[in-house]
């Protein structure tokens, strides 16, 4: 345990890490990690911005992968203030934005109950930035009078009925965060209103080398992303703007190619 010293504060600052590419993270998140005692970091933020931490620094993994949890949210609320504690900057590092269904809030709110000081440095959303890495905006005159971004499923892992909503109001974009295993529900539902023409695109790993992207209709994008493999995380846009999307540069064309054959090739031996 540290000697709490008068120039000790245990703390909590909630960074943003982006949407992915690591050059989207803010100058203000930059210097917080550079300042932190400790990092507690996401799945989802990428694990090149952990070269900005400061020698001697501690980094600890809290997120997901491949299906396990290393930690449940009771336990990260608890390393928060443990580490805080004892070693002083603690930076929760979580992807996109934490205040946009990252629970960041929930952490800075317990955080503050035991005692902490707390910051919060945004970061560059996914449902914003995953649409307009390939030229897809969520707002452009004459099509989208606006957009909505909500998560596919409830507290209780029913299917939310802001989709129901979504669906009843096509000229307003839409955008969909950890959807793709309700995708098929999804776009039945948007059927079932009329939408069976509006276009969709999906974005795996958006604005990383490894995106993928498949567009198509409210009717056909569901089969179309199942054939294509696509998985998670992956952001589900519907709406008009769907229709600005650009064609994918050579560049990410022989990136896609390169990987299916290393995936192929690793397959064979």
């Amino acid at each position: 345990m540290s000697s709490l010293t008068p120039s000790f504060v245990p703390r909590l600052t909630v960074v943003g890490a982006g949407p992915g590419d690591p050059e989207l993270l803010t100058l203000k998140g930059l210097r917080a990690l550079h300042e932190a005692d400790v990092v507690l970091y996401d799945a989802l933020a990428n694990d090149e911005l952990l070269a900005h931490m400061r020698p001697g620094a501690l980094a600890v993994f809290v997120g997901k992968r491949r299906g396990v949890r290393a930690h449940s949210q009771d336990e990260i609320n608890a390393l928060i203030v443990r580490y805080a504690w004892q070693y002083g900057h603690v930076v929760r590092l979580k992807g996109g934005d934490p205040f946009v269904f990252g629970r960041g809030r929930e952490e800075m709110l317990y955080a503050e109950a035991h005692g902490l000081a707390t910051a919060y440095v945004p970061g560059i959303s996914s449902a914003v930035a995953a649409a307009g890495s390939i030229g897809i905006p969520v707002t452009h005159r004459g099509l989208s009078e606006g957009f909505r971004v909500i998560t596919a499923t409830n507290a209780q892992g029913q299917l939310s009925n802001e989709i129901r909503q979504a669906a009843r109001t096509p000229r307003v974009t839409t955008v969909i965060l950890m959807g793709l295993n309700q995708l098929p529900t999804i776009t039945a539902l948007f059927q079932q209103f009329g939408g069976a023409t509006v276009p969709v695109a999906i974005i795996q790993n958006g604005t990383l080398p490894n995106e993928r992207i498949v567009t198509g209709t409210v009717a056909d994008v569901a089969a179309k992303a199942a054939d294509a493999g696509i998985g998670a995380p992956a952001v589900i846009v519907i709406g008009e703007v769907v229709r600005l999307v650009k064609e994918a540069p050579l560049a990410r064309v022989a990136f896609s190619v390169l990987l299916t054959v290393r995936e192929q090739y690793a397959k064979a031996a």
